[in-house]
């Protein structure tokens, strides 16, 4: 591998020509792909989340007594509702996605890739989500947060052309630019990678500086399953093997279940 750097390059603009049958069928895989949408959810992950004072729903019993004086006060005959109860409320998770469309993520492959995006982007649409497409070099698809159609990140990935090495250092490095003002504990960056990292630094020790780093290993074809498993465990998360589409549900549901 080299020691180069990668650089951010701009997206191609509409004018470029998106095959309709690729276009297609990669809108057919993410309709059928799904992650669970944040939600306030008291009886799922305790104690993830911030703690927030909220009227009595009938799942919680920590009364927040301050808060519940100053409600009676005002409403002598109470109702259910006038009681204010402390729960955890989840909070808005931080998503970085990168995705490998270098010389090795070829055909079937990159509309993998693409419907992944796709399908996480229409999920992921209340929280704050990025994507990043990477070769040697990067494309921001979407800054971290930014009001974006999933159709729309969809399409500008499919206008990148399949091109040159795999540096997974680089968009690493830019994950953790974009993850740096997010909380913790609901950020993470999931790479969708064969992990054949041939260009650019080690990339172990950027995937240690992310908060989480999740990695979708695809291994339908030529793929890096040492680096991939190395990278997740650098980056306290989990390595899953995509084999097809069909892997992509399932593997996406494990990594946001913990």
């Amino acid at each position: 591998m080299t020691v180069e750097h990668g650089r951010i390059v701009p997206v191609p603009d509409e004018s470029v020509d998106v095959d309709p049958q690729v276009r297609a069928r990669a809108r057919q895989i993410a309709a059928r792909l799904a992650v669970p949408r944040a939600r306030r959810d008291v009886t799922s992950r305790r104690g993830v989340g911030d703690l927030a004072s909220v009227p009595y729903r009938g799942a919680s019993d920590d009364i927040d007594l301050d808060r519940t004086i100053e409600v009676l006060a005002e409403r002598p005959i109470p109702e259910d509702e006038d009681i204010i109860v402390r729960e955890r409320v989840r909070t808005k998770r931080s998503v970085v996605l990168l995705v490998d469309v270098s010389g090795s993520m070829r055909g079937e492959r990159i509309r993998t890739a693409a419907a992944t995006v796709g399908a996480l982007a229409g999920e992921l649409h209340r929280d704050a989500l990025g994507v990043i497409a990477f070769w040697s070099d990067a494309a921001i698809l979407l800054s971290l947060g930014s009001e974006i159609s999933p159709d729309r990140v969809l399409d500008a990935l499919l206008r990148l052309p399949a091109r040159g090495l795999t540096n997974v250092a680089f968009p690493l490095e830019l994950a953790a630019k974009q993850l740096g003002l997010a909380p913790v504990r609901d950020a993470r960056a999931i790479l969708l990678s064969d992990c054949v990292h041939n260009a650019g630094p080690d990339p172990r020790p950027f995937a240690a500086r992310l908060p989480r780093l999740d990695v979708l290993l695809d291994v339908s074809g030529e793929n890096d399953l040492e680096l991939g498993r190395e990278l997740a465990a650098r980056g306290r998360g989990l390595c899953r093997v995509i084999r097809s589409h069909r892997d992509v549900a399932p593997a996406l549901s494990a990594m946001f279940a913990e």
